[in-house]
């Protein structure tokens, strides 16, 4: 049996920076945080949108803007998904290899 290491599981480990404990310590989850983060801009700016139309500005074009919001958080939200799914089910099975 030998004692070789999957470079690549290595690099899937291995520390983004020792400077900082609040950062993400691997590139697996500085994605995932960088994922939460465009997630919650998205949340935002519905958010913004749907307080202006409460607020009276129930326009056509406003509430189609909301609608455009909306359907790119389930966009975002879906690609997120399966980014962070895919990579982490690729990684399992890269360390079920070694």
């Amino acid at each position: 049996m030998s004692n070789y290491t999957n470079p690549l599981s290595m690099i899937a480990a291995s520390p983004l920076s020792q400077a900082k404990p609040a950062k993400p310590s691997t590139w697996f989850e500085a994605m995932a945080q960088a994922w939460g983060e465009a997630l919650d801009k998205q949340a935002n700016s519905i958010q913004q949108q749907s307080d202006a139309i409460s607020g009276g500005n129930d326009t056509p074009s406003a509430i189609t803007e909301l609608t455009a919001q909306s359907l790119k958080m389930g966009f975002l939200s879906t690609s997120s998904h399966t980014s962070v799914s895919t990579i982490g089910e690729a990684l399992k099975t890269m360390a079920q290899k070694q």
